[in-house]
């Protein structure tokens, strides 16, 4: 058999492949013409909260499981080894932890925006715009990303154009997202969750087998070192250690946790016992995941080390994250509608997140920036804003999808480093503002801000600059019995083809020794891991100094929008030491309406009845009173 070929579509895989976007816009199409038909932004942008449990854990777990997961993850362990691993660890925890904070937090509150919060906590609109500014930087650069990863993988195994790729799969989740809102997000979520795993099994089982079995998996990759679980060396200049991918993990997906997608979600749901459960339920499926695909680099390599053709060290295809496709073209050569199995599985992949994505930018710039300039508009009219919004996102995404394209590298890393310039602040802007009683919405304005700066420089010094020192992938694996003639298959009675002419014939990244950093580079060189803990370390940290300089708040925030942190995360410190770190703040205190009645926080969410929706800038939590009409 030539290790350099690989074939091209047949029928079976072409109808495998429709089908997926078929079945996806058929869902659309049945919540456009379902139920309250999407006329009003609550069944449209949160499903009614009304939405069941496992579909809603499916919908948030496949929402971070984009192509960046599908092929990031594996072109990571491929090139570099298994080490990234340790990053589930950190960022498991953080989705625990999620249960005890985010969830209780958030819920009650009702929002469509998460960025509402802000306007509750500090009585003004100026931190919620800053954080609807900066999450819409992160979710179109997001899905931007997201898009680009379908579009080279399916390049990489037939003579389709990235191009049109990218402009197929944008299609296809603005039409079923603008026609179906978040019911059709969840319910299509499910459906690719489906496909999803069974790309993802088809190829480990596979590849393994192909590769000798389990054991010989793992002996090739410890001979090769790409076993490689610890380093313990502080130097924060190291691509991965032990130290930022725990650390790093752990404050970035905490951060996550007050996404828009995943808040969305919390507000689907129709009790906080459901927002829960849901998340107990999604934290261990998406470590799985997750290890699923890390596993899966190291059966890619194990197979082309057990064959003796690197396509990469052969230069047949010039990036890594182009391995998982090209070997499924090739171990299921014999298999019609196995390859169109898998690829449906990476544009399931993103499609699930380019919903997700566009759902809540549609939400964030209708909630935050069109809803308070319109307060008289139907919501019939509301709802076709909203829809319009999911058109419009979909076309920028689709721009900044061509500009990701000239950026080297695993999708995992490009990801990491650009998003961190605008979710490490953003991050660090909730964090500051749940666990920090004395943050004033100036502190917000100049610790986010100057963290935002700052992330993004070294993010694109790092992405950009030509005389960084790129950490060099690990030796790969022999070309000896790499063949450069063409051959035929009737397998499905179409001709082997090439995609040697469509890439470079050199590796794209050569395995040379890294030589000491010079100048700015020692700035760019910080690990892309540290970018989201850096982010929110200058955020909490130049937001506090801002506030106690200026005079801090005038007033103390209402215990309903504020966190005890060693409470929340060290219960088991002594009760007069968690006393010391409430900085004198009373936690306890109960909120009281205008007719200076108390009503218990803690317990209010019990009766779940029917929420007030106040105007932009009020409360949207139920008083005592409004609860007993």
């Amino acid at each position: 058999m030539d290790m350099e070929t690989v074939h091209s579509f047949g029928v079976a895989d072409y109808s495998l492949f429709g089908l997926t976007l078929v079945v996806s816009l058929g869902i659309g199409l049945f919540y456009a013409f379902s139920g309250g038909r999407q006329r009003t932004t609550a069944e449209y942008l949160v499903g009614n909260r009304e939405m069941k449990i496992i579909p809603v854990t499916i919908s948030l777990m496949v929402s971070f499981e984009s192509s960046i997961m599908m092929l990031g993850f594996p072109a990571e362990s491929y090139v570099h080894g298994i080490m990234f691993w340790i990053y589930i660890f950190g960022s498991l925890a953080s989705n625990l932890l999620a249960v005890l904070i985010v969830v209780p937090l958030l819920h009650p509150l009702k929002l469509t925006s998460v960025y509402e919060y802000f306007e509750l906590r500090y009585g003004g609109r100026s931190v919620r715009l800053l954080g609807t500014m900066l999450g819409i930087l992160t979710y179109v650069f997001y899905i931007g990303i997201v898009l680009y990863g379908p579009g080279i993988a399916l390049e990489a195994v037939t003579d389709f154009p990235m191009w049109a790729s990218i402009c197929v799969v944008a299609m296809a989740s603005v039409i079923y997202t603008a026609i179906g809102g978040l019911k059709a997000v969840i319910w299509t979520d499910v459906f690719q969750f489906v496909i999803m795993f069974a790309g993802i099994f088809a190829i480990i089982i596979k590849g393994t087998m192909e590769a000798g079995g389990v054991g010989e998996v793992m002996a090739i990759n410890k001979k090769t070192g790409r076993l490689n679980f610890f380093d313990f060396n502080p130097d924060p200049r190291i691509r991965h250690t032990f130290w930022n991918l725990i650390v790093g993990a752990f404050l970035r997906t905490f951060g996550l946790c007050f996404n828009q997608s995943s808040v969305q979600r919390i507000s689907a749901t129709k009790t906080m016992k459901d927002a829960k459960q849901m998340w107990l339920l999604f934290s261990p499926m998406f470590a799985v995941t997750l290890s699923l695909t890390c596993f899966e680099g190291l059966v890619a390599f194990a197979y082309y080390y057990s064959r003796k053709c690197d396509p990469l060290a052969s230069g047949v295809i010039s990036n890594a994250n182009q391995v998982v496709p090209y070997m499924v073209m090739d171990v299921f050569r014999n298999f019609p509608g196995m390859p169109g199995l898998f690829m449906a599985s990476i544009f399931s992949a993103s499609l699930s997140t380019l919903s997700s994505g566009l759902s809540s930018l549609s939400a964030l710039t209708w909630e935050d920036l069109i809803k308070p300039h319109m307060k008289n508009v139907s919501e019939v009219k509301a709802t076709v804003i909203a829809k319009s919004l999911v058109v419009i996102y979909g076309v920028i995404a689709v721009a900044i999808s061509f500009m990701i394209a000239t950026i080297p590298g695993p999708l995992s890393q490009i990801s990491f480093s650009l998003l961190s310039a605008f979710s490490g602040p953003l991050s660090g802007l909730f964090l500051y503002s749940v666990f920090c009683p004395w943050a004033t919405s100036k502190g917000c304005l100049f610790g986010s801000f100057v963290s935002f700066v700052f992330m993004l420089w070294i993010a694109m010094g790092q992405n950009f600059s030509p005389t960084l020192n790129k950490t060099p992938w690990l030796p790969l694996a022999p070309t000896d019995m790499c063949s450069a003639t063409n051959s035929t298959d009737d397998w499905t009675n179409t001709t082997m083809t090439y995609i040697t002419s469509t890439f470079a014939t050199t590796p794209a990244e050569p395995v040379v020794p890294v030589t000491e950093q010079v100048g700015l580079d020692n700035l760019y060189a910080l690990s892309y891991q540290w970018f989201g803990a850096t982010g929110i370390i200058l955020t909490v940290g130049l937001g506090s100094l801002f506030s106690l300089v200026t005079g801090g708040p005038t007033e103390d925030p209402d215990p309903r929008y504020v966190l005890p942190f060693f409470d929340q995360l060290c219960c088991c410190l002594p009760k007069s030491w968690r006393s010391v770190s409430r900085c004198g703040f009373d936690y306890t205190k109960k909120p009281v309406d205008d007719e200076k009645e108390e009503i218990d926080i803690y317990n209010f969410e019990k009766e779940y009845m029917p929420v007030n929706t106040h105007e932009y800038g009020n409360s949207n939590v139920k008083t005592k009173n409004e609860a007993s009409v």
